[in-house]
Order: C-alpha cells, then structure tokens, then sequence
C-alpha cells in the first residue's frame, strides 16, 4: 500500500516563501508534485505535518494559513481515497499513477478547465471581447497558481482569493487592476454557480472588487497642439502612433478598436457612421479636412478596411487589432516622454483630452456625452434619446479649428 506525505521546500532566500510538496511512496519508489500552496518556514510544522499560525500573524494570514490547513486535510483524504481505489482493484501501481490521479481529480469542475472551456464556448457565441478578457484573466489567475495543480470548484475560497490579490499587489498590479481580474474571475465563478457546478461560497467577499479613481489622463489643447505639430518624418513608426493618435482625437475621442475596423464604406457623403464595438451604438460625424489628411497620407491596398490597422483582411484580424494597439500605445508613450508630459501618453488620452476640452470650451455636457456614444445610467441615460448631429458636429469643428 502506497503512503503519502507532505513536505515543505523552503525557498533559496530567506525572506520568500517556501512551498508544499506531495511525496507518494510505494514498492521503495517515491515519487512528489508541488501543491503550490506557499508559506513561510515559521508557519510549518515539520514533526507534525501541519500548518502553524503565529500569534503575530494579521487576520487576513490567520485566515489564508486556517483555509490552507483545510485544504491540505482535503487533499489527504482525496489521495487516500485514490490510494485505498488502487489497492481495491487488485493489480499493480505505481506512486506516479497516483499522483497522475490526483492531478485529474474532478477536473471538469476545476476553475481554470471550466473557464477554458467557457471561453471556448463564448467564441462560438461570437462573444470575442469577453473571451478575450476571461483568457486574460485566467492566464494571470494561471501564473499565480504556478505548478499548483487545477482548483476544484467546491475549494475556491476566500482565503484563496485574498492570496491572490497578494500575488497581484506583490506584482505591482493596481488597484484599479487588481479589481479588474477580481471581477472577471468572480463573472467566471458565478458561471459555474449559475451551471450547479458548485454552490456559492462568495469566494470574493474580502478582495477588493471597486474601482478606485483613475490617475487624471487628459491632456490641454496647447499639448495636443505639439503632438500634432511635432515633425516625425524620420521616424514613420512614430509618425504613425501620432497619426492614429490624432485621428481619434479629431473623431471625438473614438476607440482605437473601433477605427480598426472602420469600412470604407463608412464614409459616404462627408459622414463618418459605425456602431461602436463597446455599446453596439450607432454614432455619425462629419468628416473634417484633418481627417482627411491623415487617410490620405497611408495605402491601405485592397482591403475594405478605412484605415492601417488591420493590413491583412481575414487573417486573424483581432490579433492584428490588438498588436497594433500594442505598437501604437508603446509608441505614444516614446512620445509623451519627449514632450516631458507627467502622464503615460497613450490612446485613452485622445478620448480624454476630447472630453476634458470641449468641457473646457463650454460645450454641455449632454452633447459631449453624445458625441462621445457614452451608453450608462451615469451619461446619456438622463438625457435625450439622441440629439441632433449637427449640433455635436458643430462642437467638433469648434474644437479642431482651435488647433
């Protein structure tokens, strides 16, 4: 019969933590799998083979190092129950067959399987953003865990969670961030509740889920009037991240995804129409010579694409939206660094500064809200249904002949 243990590998620096390891041993061969679960050497007890709290320990440790004790008791009684399965089938085993049942141990209704299969499901839906936030969130969710093996739904607890968020903070992440992850695994979770997968335990209940004030990312005009008349002509990768930079700029503040996919046959008679990506809302703007000077300045071939975001029409288009969005914000903050802007220049910044100065030019606040497709309780909601074009375009021009 097969016997298990738990051993503690402390960390090469003292300072860090060290982690958990399951040793399987039978017929003299041993065999181990890192459980992930990370303490310090002080809270391990070698003799006893079980977690120890110190009196100095926060409650927010006290509770991770009481969760993680629950868990490890689990994790027993799981490797026990495969060990005692083996012995009752009456054939040889090996310590690896163990450990290899263990890992596959309830895996479709383990966190990380379950959102890989969800966002599957959501890209068959042609639910692409979400998937693609979900894939984001899971992939960081999945450098936390480590060489732990797959979470089973019904262990998904607040001490985890809380541990999480430590992994986050120690990361550097914002809050802001932080909360962002948070939310998409508490969207994945409650999914998995939603299904009867497993009950709800409100695993998220201590992390911070909010969303703090964000850093001020709005420029004044005199600082979109040097990114527009800074000569970059021997820098054309530059001289792109500014141009696409001021296009948005120049069409209210638009989203870099949603010019990536704006059709030649959005312009028609002087209006610019498409639906935002984000709200599914249907905005028009007139179309304005500095518009215009920019599409002129690019050959975007063939393709029925407006303008040179996406080169390669229907090869994996979103991947070609989303390294361009890469290369135009790295570019942008090249360039905020050279203007010695306290800020990180980058798209947010076109739609922001838009905001902020025709605020700044009297212009109501129902009409930016338009003009910008703003779609909550918080914006348009109070206001009008819709408002009339000509007058947002209006504001528009008032803005760039101020330039």
């Amino acid at each position: 019969m097969a016997t298990v243990k738990v051993k503690f590998r402390a960390s090469t620096r003292k300072t860090k933590e060290g982690v958990l390891v399951y040793q399987v041993i039978h017929r003299r061969v041993s065999r181990q799998v890192v459980s992930g679960y990370r303490l310090h050497s002080r809270e391990w007890d070698g003799v006893r083979s079980e977690v120890v709290i110190p009196s100095d320990a926060d409650p927010d440790r006290r509770a991770y190092l009481s969760g993680l004790q629950q868990r490890l008791s689990e994790d027993f009684t799981a490797l026990g129950r495969i060990v005692k399965h083996l012995d009752s089938a009456g054939r040889e085993y090996t310590a690896c067959e163990v450990l290899d049942h263990f890992r596959t141990l309830s895996n479709s209704v383990c966190l990380a399987s379950f959102g890989r299969n969800l966002v599957a499901e959501l890209k068959r839906m042609g639910r692409t953003r979400t998937a693609e936030r979900y894939t984001t969130v899971l992939n960081s969710f999945g450098r936390f865990m480590a060489e732990r093996i797959d979470i089973p739904l019904d262990r998904v607890d607040a001490s985890l969670m809380v541990e999480y968020e430590s992994y986050l903070k120690a990361c550097g992440v914002s809050p802001n961030s932080s909360s962002y992850y948070m939310r998409n695994l508490r969207a994945i979770y409650n999914r998995a509740v939603d299904r009867e997968l497993t009950v709800q335990r409100n695993p998220f209940k201590r992390v911070y889920t909010g969303v703090d004030k964000t850093v001020k990312r709005a420029v004044p005009l005199q600082v979109i009037r040097k990114i527009r008349d800074l000569d970059l002509t021997l820098n054309p990768l530059m001289d792109y991240a500014r141009d696409i930079f001021m296009f948005s700029f120049y069409t209210r503040g638009m989203s870099f995804i949603d010019m990536a996919f704006l059709k030649k046959s959005d312009l028609k008679n002087g209006i610019l129409s498409y639906r935002r990506q984000k709200t599914g809302r249907k905005l028009s703007i007139r179309w304005e010579q500095p518009m215009q000077e920019i599409l002129g300045k690019y050959d975007v071939g063939d393709t029925s694409y407006l303008l040179p975001i996406i080169r390669r029409e229907g090869q994996d288009e979103r991947r070609q939206y989303r390294t361009a969005a890469h290369l135009v914000n790295e570019k942008l903050k090249r360039l905020g660094g050279q203007l010695g802007l306290t800020i990180p220049l980058t798209m947010y910044v076109a739609r922001h500064g838009w905001a902020s100065i025709a605020l700044s030019k009297n212009i109501p606040v129902s009409t930016i809200s338009e003009a910008m497709g703003h779609d909550s309780e918080n914006t348009t909601r109070i206001y009008l249904a819709s408002l009339d074009t000509s007058r947002v375009d209006r504001a528009n021009r008032l803005i760039l002949r101020s330039l």
